[in-house]
């Protein structure tokens, strides 16, 4: 569907070295990805459990059974974000932990968990912004059917209903999904994010099924919350780029921008899926799990949109007669998160890159907002992830030292503040992420962290670049892109 372009007034306008007084400065985290404790205080397996366990399907046979241990280590780990400067810190709910067969009555034990860290947060000055759902279905939805089917989107309400009467009182941001793009494509299309199917077909009902838990999410927690509460999802949207303005190209990059982007930001924002979406993925699906009265619950009123970058894809009309692998950064498997995307190639973008392969180009993330900014007018944006993964190691004085990650931290603040200067109404920035942590199928080799952790000791020493992402928390400008701070 064509963008409306529509000018955009600042709702708090930055100058052009500082960003506005109250913009958030945070970092963020996943519940399986730090908590560790899997089965204590009656938590149940997710499909992460159930996926890391299986052999070959982790880096090293990695698991998440321990993580960084934060569900032990908590307060200090709140307490070092608050020496360090953060003013809000983003974290997600372990749905099996709160409700372990996902349906019926919630384990209280497990409520108090997040219930403690909430009031610790709070008393550091940090405000709490809840993810309800990064990744971890409760194994037991699962083995029904999992987000292909319909029935999981009401266990998802119920779930956000008990949530939200127990921490609405005290957490004001809230966020229903994390990246349903990647639950939906890389968990049942290709296979290599839990629960590991590669179903094409499956992976597009799934995209509908999240589409719906959001929705009836938000309505389920405004049904508990305080009205002055918050409700948004984080959406991974891809910045789509054709490789040349080449006619077939075009049709490529509009194909994949469907598929990325138009797929949830169509019924979310808009109430419809695009037109284009359904003639491309036609061979695979009638999209007739569509039921009248879904997009109207799709298309809640959202008070803010969280925005997830790393880098920009890069698109074409594939070659008939070129193989090899698929360069698309999302991992390797035969099997693509594309459907009915054949006639499409990825090519690797120009550039230095991250540990992770990923091309650093921080205006696309300018890009990226100036898109919602004109798709969504008037909502609040939050960055909701944004970082980078290198082979951080201590030196021989047990200090870490990384300049590359403080570089890419500058040039994407500085996309966000021109953002801002341009118009858009950002009010908050994430980190991704606060520590290093499980890093999904590459286990622990990925370190996107600004606090180093020895996963030998679990300590938890704060990078130079955490240093750095303090100073600019603290003044709200940002500094040179160098690691000499005091």
């Amino acid at each position: 569907m064509p963008e409306p372009v529509i000018p955009v007034t600042p709702a708090t306008p930055a100058t052009s070295d500082t960003f506005p007084p109250a913009f958030l400065w945070g970092a963020a985290t996943s519940a399986y990805q730090i908590e560790g404790a899997v089965r204590e205080d009656g938590r149940t397996p997710s499909i992460w459990d159930t996926f890391s366990h299986t052999p070959g399907k982790t880096a090293g046979g990695d698991t998440g059974d321990i993580a960084v241990d934060h569900y032990h280590r908590f307060r200090d780990d709140v307490a070092m974000m608050a020496e360090l400067g953060l003013t809000a810190y983003r974290f997600s709910i372990s749905w099996s932990r709160v409700q372990p067969t996902g349906r019926g009555p919630a384990v209280q034990v497990g409520l108090d968990f997040y219930r403690r860290l909430v009031d610790e947060l709070l008393a550091h000055g940090i405000k709490p912004a809840v993810t309800l759902y990064h990744w971890d279905l409760p194994q037991e939805l699962e083995d029904a059917g999992g987000w292909p089917e319909r029935d999981t989107a009401y266990r998802f309400a119920e779930y956000a209903q008990i949530v939200g009467e127990a921490l609405g009182d005290r957490v004001e941001q809230w966020i229903t999904l994390n990246e349903p793009w990647c639950s939906a494509f890389l968990g049942y299309g290709s296979g290599v994010h839990a629960p590991g199917r590669t179903e094409p077909a499956a992976a597009l009902r799934a995209a509908h099924h999240l589409n719906l838990a959001h929705g009836l999410g938000t309505t389920a927690l405004r049904s508990v919350m305080p009205a002055r509460n918050s409700v948004a999802l984080s959406l991974n949207s891809s910045v789509v780029r054709p490789v040349s303005q080449d006619p077939a190209d075009l049709a490529a990059a509009r194909k994949i921008d469907d598929l990325a982007n138009g797929v949830f930001h169509g019924p979310i924002l808009h109430g419809a899926y695009p037109q284009s979406l359904f003639d491309a993925t036609a061979s695979l699906t009638d999209w007739s799990y569509v039921q009248d009265g879904d997009l109207a619950i799709i298309n809640q009123p959202l008070d803010a949109l969280g925005l997830n970058y790393y880098t920009p894809t890069l698109v074409g009309a594939a070659d008939p007669a070129a193989s090899g692998p698929r360069a698309d950064g999302h991992g390797s498997s035969e099997h693509s998160p594309w459907p009915a995307a054949e006639d499409v190639a990825f090519h690797q973008t120009p550039g230095e890159r991250t540990e992770m392969g990923w091309t650093i180009d921080p205006t696309g993330l300018h890009e990226l907002i100036m898109r919602y900014t004109r798709e969504a007018p008037g909502l609040p944006l939050y960055i909701t992830e944004n970082g980078a993964a290198y082979d951080d190691k201590p030196d021989a004085d047990g200090r870490v030292h990384d300049p590359e990650r403080i570089a890419y931290l500058h040039g994407h603040l500085a996309a966000v503040r021109r953002s801002i200067a341009d118009g858009a109404d950002v009010r908050g920035y994430y980190l991704w992420s606060l520590m290093d942590n499980f890093e999904w199928a590459y286990g622990y080799g990925k370190r996107f962290g600004a606090v180093y952790v020895d996963y030998a000791t679990l300590e938890r020493t704060p990078k130079s670049s955490a240093l750095w992402y303090g100073q600019v928390a603290r003044s709200g400008a940002l500094p040179p892109a160098v690691e000499e701070v005091a």
